[in-house]
């Protein structure tokens, strides 16, 4: 009797630092390291794209946005390519850096181009972080979690965690032995659907 093979994953990492090879996409890296030998995936740095700053246009007559151009089409097609979104933002003032925010924001106008449908395709995805911040204390990411997580619910996609990692200084996130263990098996949990908690 034959086995039902299992659907591939692609995994979309988005690099949301403004220093390349910093402490968080090393820490990406090496969790995407253990990934199935089966499961794609894309590297994207958003400080290499020139995504325009959103304008919210919501209750401006109908609302409606065009279909994305440039970068922000090669976002919009790399997102709903993959199946796993990976966004690694080192925590900026306590939050995601402003390349990710600004690429959340544009969410918002995709949800409104007639016929993209971009919300409920993106139901049952799955959204995962990883960050580096500097200090042992990594309540203080709280705020960049509960970013994520919310996020997560509204899109009804499953939540896959942070993966957090302590690095004062570029070059030092191999010194967290609890984060680069944790790294290892860090995309081997079976997310379940986000909730507001």
């Amino acid at each position: 009797m034959a086995t039902a093979r299992a659907a591939t994953r692609t995994f979309l990492f988005l690099l949301g630092s403004t220093r390349p090879g910093g402490n968080t996409e090393e820490l990406a890296r090496l969790a995407a390291e253990q990934l199935p030998d089966g499961a794609a995936q894309r590297w994207l740095d958003l400080s290499q794209l020139r995504l325009p700053e959103f304008t919210d246009r919501r209750h401006d007559g109908e609302g409606l946005y065009a279909d994305p151009s440039g970068d922000a089409a090669t976002l919009l097609e790399a997102t709903l390519e993959a199946t796993d979104l990976v966004i690694a933002s080192p925590l900026y003032w306590y939050s995601v850096s402003t390349s990710v925010k600004r690429y959340l924001d544009h969410w918002s106008g995709w949800m409104r181009v007639p016929g993209l449908d971009f919300r409920p395709r993106m139901a049952g995805r799955t959204l995962w972080g990883v960050t580096a911040l500097a200090g042992a204390d990594q309540s203080v990411a709280d705020p960049l979690v509960g970013t994520l997580r919310h996020t997560a619910a509204y899109m009804e996609m499953r939540w896959g965690g942070v993966l957090l990692g302590s690095a004062n200084r570029p070059g030092t996130i191999g010194e967290d032995t609890e984060a680069t263990v944790r790294a290892k098996s860090f995309f081997s949990s079976r997310p379940e659907l986000a909730t507001h908690a």
